[in-house]
């Protein structure tokens, strides 16, 4: 039956064929660098045999051409892995994206299979007439008290009589400004002590004078 009917080969998944590109990938790097270390030393045994083995150094050299071909096959195998490893990366992002924005879709089917547009209007009806109902008993226990009328302009006179009878009270309290008299100076002033002095020397003379006439 295996040979009418084939064994099918398992589907790969992106993951396993990033995995195994990459390990290709670090293949083809060493084998690169190891055909490059071919190069140099090729390149080493040329020069010394340059001037006197030229046979050797142009057998040396032969083989660094082919391993300089070998080199520039494997970079261009490390191009397409490194191209197709990028393409297979986003590929698979585009994947989980589809992925999870159907996963999203589905659960808002779920959530809104739940739902009835009129259930809904309806539901939102209700939460709108209890609110008005709030709001009018909210304005019936804020509004004042049956029975007490008050009268703006009663109640300005009345704030205007409180305010003369406090202005009233501390005229009142005011106390008058002590007098103060100027302060009279208990010493004679310089000028009356001179002017005594000259009065008390013309009588000193005018007695002396009076003596002399005596005699």
């Amino acid at each position: 039956m295996n040979l009418f009917f084939p064994k099918q080969k398992p589907k790969a998944n992106a993951k396993d064929a990033i995995v195994r590109l990459r390990e290709t990938l670090q293949m083809l790097e060493k084998r690169e660098n190891h055909l490059q270390n071919k190069i140099d030393s090729e390149l080493k045994l040329a020069k010394s045999n340059a001037t006197s083995n030229k046979r050797a150094a142009l057998m040396a050299l032969k083989r660094k051409k082919q391993y300089e071909s070998q080199i520039e096959k494997i970079g261009g195998a490390r191009i397409t892995i490194e191209a197709q490893v990028m393409a297979i990366e986003s590929a698979n992002v585009n994947l989980e994206t589809i992925k999870a924005m159907e996963s999203g879709a589905e659960a808002m089917k779920a959530i809104h299979g739940s739902m009835d547009i009129n259930k809904v209007d309806d539901i939102m009806d209700s939460v709108r007439e209890n609110m008005d109902l709030a709001d009018e008993i909210s304005n019936a226990i804020s509004a004042p008290m049956i029975g007490v009328d008050l009268d703006d302009d009663e109640l300005t006179a009345e704030l205007e009589e409180l305010e003369q009878e406090v202005l009233d009270s501390q005229l009142l309290e005011v106390e008058p400004p002590p007098v103060i008299a100027p302060s009279v100076p208990i010493t004679e002033p310089s000028r009356v002590r001179h002017t005594n002095k000259i009065l008390e020397d013309d009588d000193d003379e005018l007695e002396e004078l009076r003596q002399t006439m005596a005699m």
